[in-house]
């Protein structure tokens, strides 16, 4: 018997829910920061068993849209809900249940799909208040299953696999042993370079930072990829800002972002970098779906 099946990580942001993904994958599907927006996009990953497949739906994390950009994100996370065999909502080690968590857990009394609920980060934690927060989430009476784990150790993350193949129904393999994504390398390599700039740029100026691809090609002549990009913020000053002083900023990004990029083509990389300009593109829509969030 083959099971196999679709299954939605949802929270608020920086509860850990790429970190787990990246951990449960084996490979650096989405990037991680800790900055709020770091994924914006919904991104399959694709975990395969002899006995099952699961296709993971990584989502923004959900909260309050400032922007259309924010609307689109949010609008991405929750038309998942209704999309999958079986939701996975993670929370981290907040010993209080905030407004953002106790919205989500309304919306998720409306669905019928079985809710898996993660407690995160309880590395940070004693037994004590694991078994507190256990207890605070079982008397919303909502979830099939709460399993307290750790992404970064990997604490528990077998027993909630173990959990989902329960719950998985029968079904065929939609995808290849070997995939582990649906996203093509352009898009991995562009999140490659956002997230070296998320880890290197002050609180401001990364939220406004979009990735363009605009080529990779392999020479001819030599085992060489090259891949140019563009880096757009969206004004003058975080321009000045992602450049750096003499180009130091955008060469540490760069550097950085280089040498994931080479792991992932598994070749040399000649990566070219430009930083242009789009005002306050995440307010427009037409450019927010230039970008590719649509």
């Amino acid at each position: 018997m083959f099971k196999s099946g679709f299954v939605t990580i949802i929270g608020r942001p920086n509860v850990g829910k790429s970190t787990l993904l990246n951990r449960i994958i084996g490979e650096k599907i989405s990037i991680v920061s800790d900055k709020p927006q770091t994924t914006r996009n919904k991104i399959q990953m694709i975990y395969t068993e002899e006995s099952c497949q699961i296709i993971f739906l990584d989502t923004p994390g959900i909260q309050n849209p400032r922007n259309k950009l924010g609307e689109y994100m949010l609008q991405v996370s929750k038309s998942t809900l209704d999309e999958v065999d079986i939701v996975t909502f993670m929370v981290d080690d907040s010993l209080e249940i905030g407004t953002m968590d106790s919205k989500i857990i309304e919306d998720l009394r409306k669905i019928s799909t079985p809710i898996v609920l993660l407690i995160n980060k309880i590395d940070k934690l004693d037994d004590k208040k694991v078994s507190y927060l256990i207890d605070r989430y079982e008397s919303f009476d909502l979830f099939d299953e709460i399993i307290p784990i750790s992404a970064l150790n990997n604490e528990n993350i077998n027993k909630y696999i173990e959990v989902l193949k329960e719950l998985l129904p029968e079904g065929p393999k939609y995808f290849p042993d070997d995939m582990i994504t649906d996203q093509p390398e352009r898009f991995i390599i562009a999140e490659i370079i956002r997230e070296k700039a998320l880890l290197n740029l002050d609180e401001e100026v990364p939220h406004g930072i979009v990735v363009e691809i605009e080529s990779i090609k392999k020479r001819e002549d030599k085992d060489i990829i090259d891949v140019y990009a563009n880096i757009y913020c969206e004004k003058e000053s975080h321009k000045a800002i992602v450049i750096g002083k003499k180009g130091s900023m955008l060469k540490t990004i760069g550097q950085s972002a280089r040498m994931e990029i080479e792991a992932l083509l598994g070749s040399k990389v000649n990566l070219q970098l430009w930083v242009k300009v789009e005002r306050n593109w995440r307010d427009i829509e037409s450019k927010v779906r230039y970008f590719g969030y649509k």
